[in-house]
């Protein structure tokens, strides 16, 4: 199936769910979260799959948050409801992906930023391409993460390393995001969807009812730590007084900075 914003495609118990805005890097405005909402929730209901794959149309995963949507008053998108999300939860997370009892593989085939990094975080396993870079560039436009970054982060790369990635907006390549273990594999770019279909593949090859308990049991575990914390950045993000209208001036300046590291 294709929408205007994602390509879904179901190969026997998978789908697989791609942003679809190659042109502005696959930005998320809310028409693009809405989809990807939808056709993962859509999936998640779907008894016979087992698996979602989440990943972008070349050349990126997701370059964040469209700034020049954010950026205007007045926004006309049209209201969806609290349960329909996306959007902010009682723990402070707002949550670009519902809540799923299966596996969500996100396979990462560019640069991953921003808010398409707190996308990606939102994913059970992350399979990088050779040519995925990832970054949090929020202060360098002005801005607080408000979509878990500081949390997720730090649970997957450590304290230290994701305190400095939020200062200094800078890129981890995918070797480096390995090392750290910000992703679980990185494989040729080829070959980046094949290796993620087989990894679900392998994933769904288990127990269906031992795989729904085990990742409600992951959930729990990350919940004790972590709720107080999403809570914590819900309230910064909301309460950051200069709020979105501080992103255009920064933009250009940001963008052209984080094509400069990923040509390095």
């Amino acid at each position: 199936m294709t929408d205007s914003m994602v390509v879904v495609e179901r190969t026997a118990n998978i789908t697989t769910v791609t942003l679809h805005r190659p042109a502005v890097r696959n930005a998320l405005d809310r028409a693009l979260m809405a989809a990807v909402w939808d056709a993962v929730a859509e999936a998640g209901a779907d008894p016979d799959i087992r698996a979602v794959i989440l990943t972008g149309a070349d050349p990126a995963f997701c370059a964040g948050i469209d700034i020049g949507e954010a950026a205007r008053a007045g926004d006309t998108a049209a209201a969806r409801s609290a349960s329909s999300g996306p959007g902010r939860g009682p723990d402070g997370l707002f949550r670009f992906l519902p809540v799923i009892d299966k596996p969500i593989l996100g396979a990462i085939n560019g640069a991953c930023v921003a808010g398409g990094l707190e996308l990606a975080l939102q994913c059970t396993l992350l399979v990088a391409s050779e040519r995925a870079r990832f970054a949090d560039t929020h202060a360098r436009m002005g801005m607080m993460p408000g979509g878990g970054v500081t949390v997720g982060l730090s649970s997957a790369v450590g304290r230290r390393k994701a305190v400095e990635m939020s200062l200094s907006g800078n890129f981890l390549t995918a070797g480096a995001a390995l090392t750290h273990g910000l992703v679980n594999h990185v494989v040729p770019h080829a070959e980046l969807l094949s290796f993620t279909r087989a990894l679900a593949t392998d994933i769904i090859g288990s127990d269906a009812d031992a795989v729904t308990r085990l990742l409600r049991h992951y959930r729990a575990l990350a919940e004790i730590d972590e709720r107080s914390a999403q809570l914590l950045e819900g309230v910064m993000a909301e309460t950051w007084a200069p709020g979105t209208g501080r992103m255009a001036g920064h933009g250009a300046r940001v963008v052209e900075r984080g094509r400069q590291q990923l040509r390095d």
